[in-house]
């Protein structure tokens, strides 16, 4: 099988032959037809993060494809069945976090594409438990930026609580954040679209954003301020300079939620200001399996869009670079099952 493959950090992947993986106790080998490019991969693939993958791996936890093999004692998948792998590869289903819930904070989680090979290949293993079936009428052009981009933004705004008629700040318009915004919408609320690029202003427009904030020209802070203030702010720029931006929006018990993640970022959190308006700055980390299903609910529902364009894996350094200069409209997928 053909694979991209990350040897070294910062250097450019290989696409290299693999043996095909057998599936283990518990696991399937999935025919992956799409995989969608998140920021993630590209941490991943530059050693960004504090915690870093061993070389060589495979990126990749968009990963979307036919069940092609089952591993032993898998009764509930079947093959032929199109299911998707998500960055929560897997979770010990045993400690507090799980047993709560919570089980995107478990420690002893495997991260698909980081801890475990990806989806950057015609062939990927996923365990059983955690490849969410996607429902019939899903394409998995639209299902891959759904597991991760759709599926992170979706929890964001269970996080902050958001409710009908609250004003929600969406700072950062791409992959994530053109979900977000339909997300945001679907629960009621007015929706503040702030980003630097006009073609993503414009993508926020065409889907219903109430308003529109230009970063490069407007003070985020001041012009929801002169709004009322955001119920609750989504940070999905990676720029640090764009959560404190948007922070500084916020109306009294507002609620700052971080999902991005910039290599070296850190903000100030002014003290006082936070104290007196009882603010509040949450992480927010992708989704359980249960949140994945109600987002892959939703799109079957029609209820939500995904921008998306298609790649040959052959490209993922040049896509690389253009998500890294900003010059991607939402989401890049890698086709895998039709060559397109």
């Amino acid at each position: 099988m053909k694979a991209a493959v990350v040897h070294a950090f910062g250097a450019p992947l290989v696409i290299e032959d693999r043996p095909d993986p057998e599936p283990g106790p518990g696991q399937v080998r999935v025919r992956v037809e799409a995989s969608g490019l998140c920021h993630t991969d590209i941490h991943a693939a530059h050693g960004d993060w504090p915690v870093r993958p061993n070389p060589p791996f495979v990126p990749g936890h968009e990963g979307v494809g036919l069940v092609e093999k089952l591993g032993e004692g898998v009764t509930h998948l079947s093959v032929g069945q199109r299911v998707a792998v998500p960055w929560l590869g897997r979770a010990c289903g045993r400690c507090e976090h799980c047993l709560s819930g919570w089980e995107t904070l478990c420690e002893q989680q495997v991260n698909t594409g980081y801890g475990c090979d990806g989806g950057y290949a015609e062939k990927m293993l996923a365990w059983a438990d955690f490849a969410q079936p996607v429902p019939d009428g899903v394409s998995p052009f639209e299902a891959a930026p759904l597991t991760c981009a759709g599926v992170t933004t979706y929890k964001a705004l269970k996080v902050a609580g958001v409710r009908p008629a609250q004003l929600v700040a969406i700072s950062g318009i791409g992959g994530l954040g053109h979900l977000a915004l339909q997300y945001a919408k679907i629960a009621g609320a007015q929706v503040a679209a702030i980003d630097v690029t006009d073609e993503k202003l414009e993508l926020a427009a065409e889907l219903g954003a109430d308003l529109l904030i230009d970063a490069r020209k407007d003070d985020v802070g001041k012009v929801l301020k002169a709004h009322g203030g955001a119920h609750a702010a989504i940070a999905l720029a990676v720029n640090p300079a764009a959560f404190e931006a948007v922070n500084s929006g916020l109306r009294r018990g507002g609620k700052l939620v971080m999902v991005a993640l910039p290599a070296h970022g850190t903000i100030q959190v002014p003290i006082f200001d936070t104290v007196l308006n009882g603010t509040s700055v949450i992480g927010s980390i992708v989704g359980t399996r249960q949140d994945l299903a109600e987002v892959f609910q939703l799109h079957a529902a029609g209820r939500t869009k995904v921008e998306y364009e298609t790649r040959p894996l052959a490209s993922v350094n040049d896509s690389i670079d253009e998500v890294l200069r900003g010059q991607v409209k939402a989401r890049i997928v890698f086709d895998l099952g039709t060559g397109r």
